[in-house]
């Protein structure tokens, strides 16, 4: 297969003249290798280069003649006839020849002949795979319709009409072909065929994929080639498993295919799977995969992910003393980290090598950066693993876990700290931990909405599970989604709010604002107006339930007591003004012209009730227009801050406070409207709940905010920073 990779690059690059002269040189050759010349005739027939090499594609003809591979000349040779275009009496003489000879029991032998071209000689391309669809053509037999009518199974064949009736899967009735028509539409299909089986015997395919799915599997990828998750799933859900089915049946598939030593699984989801020519035992393909000496981490992870699908390869005394050996070598001879180190050594520790654990325990003792460690553990399983190890060996280990609590990415690593740090002797410095994330959602959003699902769950005892905890981090949680709709990196987190807020009828508002004062209601209301993921019908309902908590709203709100959305005026610096305009202009013409065609060609597919790109883009269409109406409201409400607007004595728009915590820590705050609000530069929106606790403060006056007490030590004008 040396040469193939050269062939297809050309091929690729439509480079006719260098195709040419590879091909040239190859054909001067003396030791063929039958499966790489079908592989290039097979590459390049489906090219536009095929019409071009036509008359050159017989110089292969030498070599065909010392291939020894009955199949490999069979199909070189088919090959060959498909794609030649000079029907030289030569090559008519040599087909003529190999068909007497492969079916000269053939009693239709020199009809067919006859209709492939042979007898007349002047066209006769394709005329070896014209003969065997003819000789395939019986009564019950299985065909394939290239041009997009699926599966066809013959009804009738008529050698004197020259014509055959057929019922195809994706056309209604019955077609009659001729036979011309047929050579070049339809492809012959064994009655084991995937195509044939799902067509002929659906009932019996489908029981067969159900009782054997790596079964049904293998001969897909046999007959179809290699295909993804999704082409599969294009192949068979509701054509052979029903749809209600399909997720439960391809959980159980997908963990078979892994155990499969045919089949070679993707390691990404776009890949495809793919049949291999002969079975290879797992550990073999592990050791395969590693000979291409990959990287520390990068071999970490594999074999991890190995020993985690295959524990059983584990029993191979052979193979359990190669990884053994594997591992000491990495230990001996690269330069490793702390983090690789101790997930080498648990590596070592479970393949049951002695003194690894005393290793483990001097390592963990004598670490001085242990969250930093844990951080750089590729493996979540081996993260848990350490922290158990700290938390069994180092004093500080609360500290460790309380630093540890919002930087580890993964919710299951973090359940974890939360169920430690949970405990009668650390349960307030976990309370204290917490409450900066009441005082600071927006720094970390995502760590906020997970722990606000913990503590909205009525079993839980959790700090800030009582109903003072869920009302003050409901009216955070509402601060945090007006923060993610104006990032699009946390558009997912965002939806994900909307989720919680409207799951079970808004039954989360509803048992929050039971347990809520009159003026927290109230403020709830009032941000949520603010938020434009939520529609008019999420804001009248949340009215509705705070009516229900407290009736006297639905006075004040018949007197306007409430502030609403269309009487609240946004404030904005030029910069965010500009930026909201071209938003906008983004919006309104490149972002919607884009989904109008992605919706065109989401149709285009068909069947609208299953075509899941036709509905994400129906999504999408509906959250352009919500954004663009929010934006075109919004921005004919806002107002342009200038130096005139700054109180110079006191707090408020375009300030810039500087104060500090009961601790001691400094702490700066600018204060702008919602657009300009970026928490990570401590620039919040005048509106938020922190900005409004130091409205109208002057120099040494205190505030408080969510039990916290500032005091206030200078104010600045933000237009004089800007200078």
């Amino acid at each position: 297969m040396t040469y193939l990779k050269d062939f297809r690059e050309r091929i690729q690059n439509n480079d006719y003249p260098g195709f040419l002269k590879i091909w040239e040189e190859y054909c001067y050759g003396d030791q063929p290798d039958g499966e790489e010349i079908a592989a290039v005739l097979e590459s390049v027939k489906t090219s536009d280069l095929a019409r071009h090499f036509g008359p050159h594609v017989e110089r292969v003809l030498p070599l065909w003649r010392l291939l020894t591979d009955p199949q490999h000349i069979h199909s070189v040779l088919r090959l060959v006839f498909d794609l030649q275009t000079t029907n030289s009496e030569e090559l008519a003489d040599l087909a003529t020849q190999y068909l007497r000879d492969r079916y000269a029991n053939d009693p239709l032998l020199s009809d067919k002949l006859r209709l492939v071209g042979l007898r007349n000689r002047e066209r006769f391309q394709s005329a070896i795979r014209s003969f065997e669809l003819l000789t395939h053509m019986k009564k019950g037999s299985f065909v394939f319709h290239t041009g997009g009518w699926g599966t066809g199974e013959i009804v009738d064949v008529s050698f004197v009409r020259e014509e055959l009736n057929l019922e195809f899967e994706y056309v209604i009735g019955l077609q009659q072909f001729s036979f011309e028509k047929a050579f070049k539409t339809l492809t012959p299909l064994t009655h084991d065929h995937f195509y044939a089986k799902r067509f002929g015997a659906p009932d019996l395919l489908e029981k067969e994929a159900r009782e054997n799915p790596t079964e049904v599997l293998r001969a897909l990828l046999r007959d179809l080639g290699p295909k993804t998750a999704a082409e599969i799933k294009e192949e068979m859900c509701d054509l052979v498993i029903p749809a209600d089915d399909w997720n439960r049946w391809w959980q159980t598939a997908r963990a078979k295919l892994k155990k499969d030593t045919r089949i070679e699984s993707p390691k990404e989801l776009k890949e495809p799977f793919r049949l291999r020519t002969e079975d290879v035992p797992h550990e073999v393909a592990l050791h395969k995969a590693l000979e291409t000496k990959p990287s520390v981490n990068a071999t970490i992870q594999m074999v991890y992910s190995f020993l985690r699908d295959f524990p059983e390869t584990l029993k191979n005394a052979e193979f359990k003393a190669s990884l053994e050996t594997r591992f000491k070598t990495i230990l001996e001879q690269e330069q490793l980290g702390d983090g690789q180190k101790l997930q080498v050594l648990f590596f070592l520790e479970d393949l049951s090598v002695p003194k690894v654990s005393e290793q483990i325990s001097a390592l963990i003792t004598q670490l001085q950066n242990s969250a930093e460690m844990i951080r750089t553990i590729s493996v979540m399983a081996f993260q848990k693993r350490a922290l158990q190890a700290i938390r069994k060996l180092k004093k500080d280990w609360t500290e460790i876990f309380l630093e540890l609590f919002f930087s580890v990415d993964q919710n299951l690593l973090r359940d974890f700290l939360l169920a430690e740090l949970d405990a009668p002797s650390t349960k307030e410095l976990l309370k204290q931990k917490l409450n900066t994330l009441l005082i600071h959602p927006l720094s970390f959003p995502e760590i906020f909405v997970w722990y606000f699902q913990k503590i909205i769950d009525p079993k839980s005892k959790l700090p800030f599970s009582d109903s003072d905890g869920k009302n003050r981090f409901f009216e955070g949680l509402l601060i945090t989604l007006d923060f993610l709709e104006k990032k699009p990196q946390h558009r997912d987190l965002a939806k994900k709010v909307i989720g919680i807020i409207t799951a079970g009828r808004y039954k989360v508002v509803r048992d929050i604002m039971q347990q809520s004062s009159l003026a927290e209601v109230k403020e709830y209301l009032l941000l949520a107006t603010k938020c434009g993921s939520l529609t008019d019908h999420d804001i009248k309902i949340l009215h509705s339930l705070g009516e229900v908590a407290h009736p006297s709203l639905s006075r004040l709100r018949k007197n306007k007591d409430i502030d609403t959305a269309e009487d609240f005026t946004i404030w904005t610096s030029q910069e965010g003004y500009q930026q909201t305009q071209l938003r906008i202009q983004q919006i309104a013409t490149v972002e919607t012209v884009a989904n109008a065609k992605e919706i065109e060609a989401a149709r285009a597919l068909g069947d609208l009730r299953e075509n899941a790109e036709f509905k994400a883009a129906l999504e999408r269409r509906d959250r352009l227009q919500s954004e663009l109406k929010l934006l075109s409201d919004q921005i004919a409400k806002a107002r342009i801050l200038t130096p005139e607007d700054v109180r110079p004595d006191e707090v408020g728009i375009g300030s810039v406070v500087h104060c500090k915590d009961s601790k001691g820590e400094h702490l700066r705050f600018t204060l702008l409207g919602p657009w300009d609000a970026d928490p990570e530069k401590r620039i919040l929106s005048f509106q938020s709940k922190l900005a409004q606790a130091m409205k109208g403060k002057t120099v040494g006056e205190k505030f408080e905010f969510q039990g916290e007490i500032f005091t206030i030590t200078d104010i600045d004008n933000y237009f004089d920073q800007k200078k």
